[in-house]
């Protein structure tokens, strides 16, 4: 096997090299501006990353929104990733995650006072936003947009996954690299996503020389915190309620899983549960009718009375709305809210720092 993998990277390598060498002319002619990079009277705050998969992004960009929602009035743009429509798309109660992508659908449900929007070209949907007569923002967060290099961000965040070692990685598509670590001196603000509850200060000392900061960025290091557990479908007598992890103790669970990462979830679920066996799919994937006969006979042959379907936030926004799904597990499944917490309680601190930069710059 290991023979085989070495093959595998051998044959990809070439494929690699010419990657990066794209990769870096590209960068090279941003940065001595032979492509534009434009710079907006509205500030604007990147979220991205530079690995492919989940580093939290969406969580993160939510936390910005709770964050900052109270005191600015707050615009949220976005890609809208396997989304079935093009250009630019303002949000509304009529769409779905097929009209607009999973994290829009998902970030508009939660935040029905804030505004969302879809567009690949980042810079005419910052110009649309801007236009907006009513809810015009005083802040727009770009999410996943740090290799969108036409926009200028005021505010330029980089997650980092602390399960993986961007130092030993390789760029695509050999690994799982978007970009040349050296791009990560265009972030203001780095955040170690993912962090385990048992991180030990030598733990991030080890981190922060693996990163390498510049001494105009600052570290962070943040955990995800999952939620109490809430029905997917809700009954027609409402008998459904909150479900605690401590209930499932005994029990023996079905994690459903869409998502780039599902890893740690799963790992959540066998720490508190006694029996978890999975069913994982390919990240924003589209549930399809033979999905949802998979899913039933999965179901169907685990074993024990107290049996329950879990499944990501990010999963539930497609699996509420899918025509296909069994009516008889309806009542079996329930999603999980996900949101950050800082490690050492220091999200104050962050706070002060990103009012400190948008400040800075306007």
């Amino acid at each position: 096997m290991k023979n085989k993998s070495i093959i595998v990277k051998l044959l990809l390598w070439p494929f690699s090299v010419v990657y990066g060498a794209v990769v870096c002319v590209r960068n090279w002619l941003f940065d001595r501006g032979v492509l534009p990079s434009e710079e907006f009277e509205t500030p604007v705050i990147s979220v991205g990353n530079i690995t492919v998969g989940g580093t939290g992004k969406t969580p993160f960009t939510e936390y910005l929104i709770r964050m900052l929602k109270q005191e600015k009035k707050l615009a949220v743009l976005s890609r809208g990733y396997k989304r079935k429509t093009s250009g630019y798309r303002l949000l509304t109660q009529d769409d779905t995650p097929i009209t607009v992508g999973d994290e829009p659908y998902q970030m508009k449900r939660k935040f029905q006072d804030v505004t969302v929007a879809v567009d690949a070209n980042r810079r005419r949907g910052i110009r649309n936003l801007m236009k907006l007569e009513q809810n015009k923002p005083d802040v727009i967060i770009l999410d996943d947009a740090f290799q969108h290099r036409y926009v200028h961000p005021s505010v330029n965040i980089l997650l980092v996954d602390y399960n993986r070692n961007i130092t030993e990685d390789r760029l695509l598509p050999i690994g799982q690299m978007r970009e040349p670590k050296r791009s990560m001196k265009r972030a203001d603000v780095i955040v170690v996503t993912k962090c385990p509850d048992s991180i030990t200060p030598m733990d991030m000392r080890f981190m922060m020389k693996n990163i390498n900061p510049f001494p105009f960025q600052s570290l962070w290091f943040t955990k995800l915190c999952y939620g109490e557990m809430l029905p997917l479908f809700q009954g027609k007598k409402k008998h459904q309620n909150h479900l605690r992890m401590a209930d499932l103790a005994e029990s023996s669970v079905l994690a459903l899983t869409g998502i780039a990462s599902p890893a740690p979830f799963i790992s959540y679920l066998e720490k508190n549960v006694k029996k978890v066996e999975s069913l994982s799919f390919p990240d924003h994937h589209n549930y399809s009718q033979s999905d949802m006969s998979r899913l039933s006979r999965a179901f169907d042959e685990m074993e024990g009375n107290h049996k329950y379907i879990l499944t990501t936030e990010k999963d539930a926004v497609r699996l509420m709305s899918n025509e296909y799904f069994p009516d008889d597990l309806k009542n079996k499944i329930f999603y999980i809210p996900l949101t950050i917490a800082f490690v050492r309680d220091e999200a104050t601190k962050f706070d002060d720092q990103m009012r400190k930069l948008l400040r800075r710059k306007y």
